[in-house]
């Protein structure tokens, strides 16, 4: 047992300094990493300052790198501001100065006002002290005046305004007159000379036509045939056709009268197919009118493209070509209107051309002015209205419209081409032979001239002479002066155009002559 527990207490002792040796050992290991970690954290730390310092640094650089540019461009403008100001302040100083000049020169002006005031005020008292002792003077030169002719201030006042405007009148007529004599110098020649060389380029035929068309017969018993039994025939054809038949004792002929002169022409020629074909009754008398209706439609249609033609213009519409040839038969008092108004057309190209103008579109209008002639028995309101609403409708361009539209001055002229319509019409209507006229009706144009002419104050007589063209005026030397003449005769003149129509132009001559006569004995 001794033994047993002496080699267990040597085994226990062996087990306890192992362990006890085992950890001194691990103690020492422990101690030893404990040791090395702290250095290797030292070393971390002394890096991490290192670094933080060097970071604190940069920042610190870029702060004040920034610092100092943000410095120099406030510095910069505000250097700016200061040289801003100072020029601002410069201006200032010399407008404050400017404005003390001016202060002190309103100060000298304000005072010599003062000065001159004071001046006025003792000569405006002068003046009027003088002025009455004026106007006592005049009073009673006036009132000896008054004593001496008799007369009463309100008859001296208007004896005096009547002279005054007397002469007033005297020198403006002599003004007016100069101006006109300088204006016709001018104008005078040259249109003259346009006009005179349009009408003779221009040969037109003397007005024939009338409202009746005469058709020949081969024999008396041709009239019976056109009868027929109990008038059938004759009341077919004038049922046919619109027109009216006579049939009188005048021996080989027929008239045929309507005041549709297309229906007219339409009748003539289908009467002279059937006196020519000898089958005269209902039926037949039907389809010849029918076939000449045909025959007229191309008729018309090629008159009108010949209208054309004959003034060199394309371009129309087909409607209006068509009112063109219609207008071959229609006359306006006794004159064939296509060819007034072709013979317008041409006078218009004419007179462009001199003036340097579209010759093209003068002839346009000239040629279209009166086509609403072809049709103003169809349709309510004149020819003139009736034409312009055509030409505008089909397309036509504004100055023909418009050229249409005044030129029997309905309307004001827009354009040249119309003034040149309304002139070219009144030339080829005026000229002589152009037109009829009724006996009837020229008497009264003539008196209803004079009447006009003998209405103004100062007139003793008038004659309408050279068929309406000219009125001379006679007026009495003692009432009218020679300035007051020249007044009379626009007026006269100027009354004319406004209250009679008449072709062309009248020429107004007023007379006033003094005779003196004394006989020796």
């Amino acid at each position: 047992m001794t033994f047993e527990t002496g080699h267990l207490l040597g085994i226990a002792l062996g087990l306890a300094l192992g362990v006890a040796g085992a950890l001194l050992v691990k103690w020492q290991i422990d101690r030893k990493s404990i040791a090395s970690a702290r250095a290797r954290s030292g070393e971390i730390l002394d890096t991490a300052r290192a670094e933080a310092e060097n970071a604190r640094k940069a920042a610190e650089l870029a702060a004040r790198d920034h610092a100092l540019k943000l410095r120099e461009k406030v510095e910069g403008e505000l250097a700016e501001k200061r040289t801003e100001l100072r020029r601002v302040e410069t201006k200032l100083d010399r407008k404050e100065e400017t404005l003390d000049r001016k202060s002190a020169q309103l100060d000298r002006k304000e005072s010599e006002l003062t000065d001159r005031s004071g001046v006025l005020d003792r000569r405006t008292d002068a003046i009027a002290k003088k002025e009455g002792e004026a106007d006592d003077l005049v009073r009673q030169q006036v009132d000896k005046l008054h004593a001496i002719a008799g007369l009463s201030p309100d008859d001296a006042r208007e004896m005096v305004m009547a002279e005054a405007r007397e002469d007033a009148e005297d020198e403006a007529m002599n003004l007016l007159s100069r101006r006109l004599d300088q204006a016709r110098e001018t104008a005078d020649a040259r249109s003259r000379e346009i006009v005179v060389t349009a009408i003779q380029r221009v040969a037109a035929d003397h007005a024939s036509e009338s409202t009746v068309s005469v058709v020949a017969l081969p024999s008396d018993d041709m009239k019976g045939r056109i009868i027929g039994r109990e008038g059938r025939n004759i009341r077919a054809f004038e049922k046919a056709t619109g027109v009216d038949v006579i049939v009188d004792d005048t021996p080989g002929v027929v008239v045929v009268s309507a005041f549709d002169p297309v229906r007219r022409e339409t009748a003539r020629r289908a009467l002279e197919k059937l006196i020519l074909d000898g089958r005269i009754h209902p039926t037949r008398i039907e389809e010849v009118v029918t076939e000449t209706q045909k025959e007229m439609e191309d008729v018309i249609r090629k008159t009108g493209e010949e209208a054309l033609l004959s003034v060199d213009l394309r371009g129309i519409h087909p409607k209006i070509v068509g009112l063109l040839g219609r207008l071959e038969f229609r006359t306006s008092y006794g004159q064939n209107v296509l060819k007034h108004v072709v013979e317008c057309a041409h006078l218009a190209g004419m007179i462009a051309a001199e003036l340097g103008l579209n010759v093209k579109m003068a002839k346009r209008c000239a040629l279209l002015h009166d086509i609403g002639k072809a049709v103003n028995h169809e349709v309510e309101g004149g020819h003139v209205q009736i034409a312009a609403d055509i030409a505008k409708r089909l397309g036509e361009p504004p100055e023909v419209v418009n050229a249409i539209a005044s030129h029997h001055e309905d309307v004001k002229t827009e354009s040249a081409y119309a003034v040149i319509t309304q002139a070219v019409d009144a030339m080829s209507a005026a000229r002589p032979g152009a037109r009829r006229e009724t006996l009837e009706r020229y008497i009264q144009r003539m008196e209803r001239l004079e009447q006009v002419a003998t209405s103004f104050d100062g007139v003793k007589t008038a004659y309408a002479i050279q068929a309406g063209r000219e009125v001379r005026v006679i007026v009495h030397p003692q009432k009218v002066s020679d300035p007051k003449a020249m007044k009379i005769c626009r007026e006269i003149a100027k009354a004319v155009e406004e209250q009679l129509t008449y072709p062309g132009e009248v020429k107004v001559t007023v007379l006033r002559e003094t005779r003196v006569v004394e006989y020796a004995r």
